[in-house]
Formats: structure tokens, C-alpha cells, sequence
């Protein structure tokens, strides 16, 4: 009996690293869901032991029994989070994943190179955290903070009592159980996006890549690396807004111009422009003198004539935003400079759809599949 055990369970491994060894060749649709993972990228460097491996980017595969929508969906999680994002939400609901598999999806749902199941090695960079106060002030909690003038119209985040979106309430105990450390210099998370980005597009093919905050960038630099395999690109409140941050400091200013944090425009390493740029001193900004309205910030954009971006072009292009997310004071401004890029992205304007109250963190917000509705209504579009 004991021999029969353990031929059973070096049968059953063997099966378990087969079918992760043939990944790359399992195909969706095969009449049964399919899940599993996979990791792309990566390269040995030497360690203090030997040599390890770093820059590698795990990817979640989720499959519905019957495919019926032409292209997949890549899911890229934002600062401080992993995929966990896009799989459920902290008060255990189901998530965006789960929402477009049974909408007939491939979906792909990474953790960030050096976050999550993606190991960090040390030669990479240092590592920073985000602490409960700041979630609680941005994401959670942003309606009792009023660092910026949306911010009171926030209602979504789940949970209930007067520790609703603090530190003491169940629900936000499990969203900050689930942040991670982050590698906090943008030129450096997105070199290892792009990379990833496009290592996983060579393997899977032509893809739908939806980004949410800090990945937006990837959105951008990988359909820059890789414009003929990303079919459409969905930015959920993408890193923003154009060139400088926006530093949120409450009434009576609420928004001040912060770190020269997107010297190439969109990003902190090299995009293609036309005419081409080889330094980002060759781009001239320049900031709006009057805001486009009350509670907006003004924005920075291309002095004329603006050098256009080619390969964004290319591809359909979705912006989304919350009306009550520290975005919301200048998601315009990401869509006025792709506009002037030669871009022509949809808005996708929650609040102006009837979709009320949500923050940055919409995918995990009382009202996520509904949004997850407006998002999958554009996707239809896509050819």
C-alpha cells in the first residue's frame, strides 16, 4: 500500500510539471476551464550563493470552458499590489478575472516583476512600503481626508461601521494584509515591465492589456515595444497625470505640480515619437494657463507642434476613471495629451455613465462589476 502511495504521488507530480512544463502550448477553449501559471522573462545573475535569477514576471492563466471572445485579456496590477487586484476583492466577492472568464475571456493576471510571486533580488533596487495612513487618505478611506475636492464623493469602498476604510475594520485589515513591497523608482519598474510586457505578448500572442495605476505606464511602453501585438489597451486611472505628479494637500489649494516624474511625457524611460527624440530635453512642455474647469488641475502638455506617438496610433485605446479618485482632478490631462499625440482614446467617465462614487481602487469597490460591465462593453468594440 505504501508502494502504491508513493507510485501514485511521483505519477501525479510528474503530471503537475508536465502540464506546467507545456504551458506555453496549452490553448484556450479545449472544452474544460483551465487555470494554471507560468513565468516569462528573467535572466541568471550571480548571487551571493550562485547564480539566481531575477526579472522574471509570473503570470496566472484562467480560461473558460468555451472561448468566444477573439483576443485575451492581460491584467496588470498597479504600486504596492500584486494580481491579487483582479482575482477578488478583500471583503470576497469575485473579481475582474473571474467577471471576463465568464464573459468567454482568456484572462492573464501578472504580479509585477520584483512583486508578489515575481521574486525581488536585491541587485534590482530597494524596496519601499506604502503604510495604512496613506491607503486609508488615497484609497479607502479618502471621503472623511478631503485631500482633493472629489474626494468627498466617495462611497464604494466595502465594509461597514464607523471603521469603515480604517485600520480596525476587517475589510481594510485584509486589503493592507494584501500590499507588498515596490520598487519605488519609476525608471526602474518600468524598464522591467517592458521587458516582461513584451516577453509575455511574444509567448501568448496578440492580447487586450488592461493596466491599473502605476502599471499604466507599462500599458504605454509595452504597446510602444510591441504595437502589433497589442490589439487595444484599456489604462485604468494609468499613471498620471502627463509630466509632473500632482501633490494633493487638502482645501484651500488641494493641488500643487509635484516631481518632474514623466520627463518623456507618459513615462520615465524612452517612448518613440515622431519626429523621433533621443533625449527628453528635446521635448518642450508646457502648462496650461487656466484649469478646464472648477476643481481641475491644469495640465502640462506639448508645446506646439507636438510630436506625435506612432505606434499608440495604432491600437484602440480606453481611459477610465472614478469621480471620486485623487485621479479624477486630472484624468484629462492623460487624455488631452494623447490626444494631441495623434491618439484618440475613448473616456470612459464613470460618474458621467451613472456609475457613482468610486475611487482608485475601483476593481475592489462595492460597485466592481458594474464597472467591470462598462470596461467589457468597450472590449466588444475592439476588431
Amino acid at each position: 500500500m505504501k508502494r502504491l502511495f508513493q507510485i501514485c504521488a511521483a505519477l501525479w507530480c510528474a503530471v503537475v510539471f508536465a502540464a506546467q512544463a507545456q504551458v506555453g502550448g496549452i490553448k484556450p477553449g479545449n472544452g474544460h476551464p483551465q487555470q494554471g501559471y507560468f513565468f516569462v522573462g528573467g535572466k541568471y545573475v550571480e548571487g551571493k550563493t550562485g547564480p539566481i535569477m531575477e526579472r522574471q514576471m509570473y503570470v496566472e492563466y484562467r480560461f473558460p470552458a468555451k472561448v468566444t471572445q477573439k483576443y485575451p485579456i492581460v491584467m496588470i496590477h498597479g504600486a504596492a499590489q500584486t494580481g491579487t487586484n483582479f482575482t477578488g476583492t478583500p471583503d470576497g466577492r469575485k473579481g475582474w478575472a473571474e467577471y471576463f472568464v465568464e464573459k468567454g475571456y482568456a484572462v492573464y493576471v501578472v504580479d509585477q516583476p520584483t512583486r508578489g510571486r515575481s521574486a525581488w533580488n536585491e541587485s534590482v533596487g530597494p524596496l519601499i512600503r506604502f503604510s495604512a495612513s496613506q491607503l486609508e487618505q488615497r484609497f479607502t478611506n479618502a471621503a472623511q481626508h478631503k485631500l482633493w475636492p472629489q474626494a468627498a464623493l466617495h462611497t464604494q469602498w466595502p465594509g461597514e461601521g464607523p471603521k469603515k476604510g480604517q485600520r480596525g475594520d476587517p475589510v481594510f485589515d485584509q486589503f493592507y494584509a494584501s500590499q507588498v513591497q515596490y520598487i519605488g523608482v519609476n525608471a526602474t519598474v518600468e524598464t522591467l515591465n517592458r521587458e516582461a510586457g513584451a516577453a509575455l505578448l511574444d509567448k501568448i500572442g496578440p492580447a487586450i492589456v488592461m493596466t491599473h495605476s502605476q502599471s499604466g505606464a507599462m500599458g504605454w511602453l509595452t504597446a510602444d515595444a510591441r504595437p502589433d501585438l497589442v490589439r487595444a489597451l484599456i489604462q485604468v486611472e494609468p499613471s498620471g497625470p502627463p509630466v509632473r505628479d500632482v501633490d494633493d494637500v487638502g482645501a484651500p489649494d488641494y493641488l500643487r505640480d509635484g516631481a518632474l516624474a514623466r520627463p518623456w511625457g507618459l513615462s520615465a524611460i524612452p517612448m518613440s515619437y515622431a519626429p523621433a527624440v533621443s533625449d527628453p530635453a528635446q521635448l518642450s512642455f508646457v502648462r496650461q494657463d487656466k484649469a478646464d474647469g472648477p476643481d481641475l488641475a491644469r495640465c502640462w502638455l506639448q508645446k506646439a507642434p507636438a510630436r506625435q506617438l506612432p505606434n499608440l496610433q495604432k491600437m484602440p485605446m480606453a481611459i477610465v476613471h472614478g469621480e471620486a479618485s485623487f485621479h479624477a482632478p486630472f484624468e484629462h490631462c492623460t487624455v488631452k495629451f494623447l490626444q494631441q499625440a495623434g491618439v484618440k482614446p475613448a473616456w470612459i467617465d464613470l460618474g458621467k455613465q451613472g456609475i457613482h462614487g468610486n475611487g482608485h481602487m475601483m476593481m475592489l469597490e462595492k460597485n466592481n462589476f458594474a464597472i467591470a460591465a462598462a470596461i467589457e462593453e468597450w472590449t466588444r468594440t475592439v476588431k
